[in-house]
């Protein structure tokens, strides 16, 4: 072989690797009529999830195969299947997971700019493309998450804060422990703890705050009871948040922030038999 064809060989082989890939899938902006907002139902939070909210203004059906959301506030999931038409509509809601927040040590971080990534077709197309939607920025929904799971993230480096697995009954009323186990430095203050939508929840006795873990302590506790809240059939057939208590906690004296607890499931369980019995709807 002559010198000339190994460097045509070698000079198509490297144009090749240099070149796109077949399976790219190109970008493109939204169809005309199309838009998305993000919302979230009460549903959604104990699962960590939102609605992808479509908007579609024109005439034209428009299939979604699938939808994800991109943010730096959050780590990123892979695309969740959507496998829906939407025809004309004001709204209709696609669920989407969505990854845990991303936070600092140093602070509460401001919301970072989201898109909403779809593979999609329109009309008669045949062929998925990929479109971006922009969220307007900065979005309410997301701007809240961050600051909540962060400012749980932020107590947490402090302290873990949990219910205790000792609960009994005592008259008409549950009574147990809130734990504060160390995790880092500083002293950490809970300074109150608010019921549920099934749940009542008090400290027991007067003290303020609620429990103080020490710079130098490992483990603190405080006792709190709790009681029903609603005694309604409905209520604990659609129970959805029964079990998430916001506790307001700061370390070394400075913004209270709220830590979402939720009792183990033997804890959840014991719970739900006294409330049907103190609610009259056991057996």
């Amino acid at each position: 072989m002559s010198r000339v064809s190994v460097y045509l060989i070698l000079a198509g082989f490297l144009s090749g690797c240099g070149g796109p890939s077949p399976q790219a899938t190109p970008s493109s902006d939204p169809p005309a009529g199309l838009s998305v907002s993000l919302a979230q139902w009460r549903s959604d939070e104990p699962v960590h999830g939102m609605q992808v909210a479509v908007r579609n203004t024109s005439g034209t059906p428009v299939y979604f195969a699938d939808v994800q959301l991109v943010t730096p506030s959050f780590e990123t999931l892979p695309a969740q299947k959507a496998d829906t038409t939407i025809q004309r509509t004001d709204r209709t809601d696609l669920p989407i997971p969505y990854g845990k927040a991303v936070c600092s040590p140093e602070g509460l971080p401001e919301v970072r700019p989201a898109t909403v990534v779809a593979h999609l077709r329109t009309g008669s197309e045949q062929a998925l493309r990929r479109v971006v939607f922009k969220v307007p920025h900065p979005d309410p929904l997301l701007a809240r998450l961050v600051r909540d799971e962060c400012s749980e993230y932020l107590i947490k480096q402090a302290a873990d804060i949990s219910f205790g697995p000792g609960w009994r009954r005592e008259g008409e009323a549950m009574r147990g422990t809130l734990t504060l186990t160390r995790r880092g430095p500083g002293t950490v203050a809970v300074h109150s703890i608010g019921g549920t939508t099934h749940y009542i929840a008090a400290p027991v006795g007067k003290a303020n705050p609620l429990v103080e873990l020490g710079a130098q302590a490992s483990r603190a506790e405080a006792p709190i009871e709790l009681t029903p809240g609603r005694c309604d059939p409905h209520a604990f057939a659609e129970a959805k948040k029964a079990f998430q208590f916001p506790v307001r906690a700061s370390v070394d004296g400075g913004v209270e922030r709220v830590v979402i607890v939720a009792p183990p499931k033997p804890v959840q369980d014991r719970l739900i038999d006294y409330a049907l019995d103190a609610c009259g709807l056991g057996g």
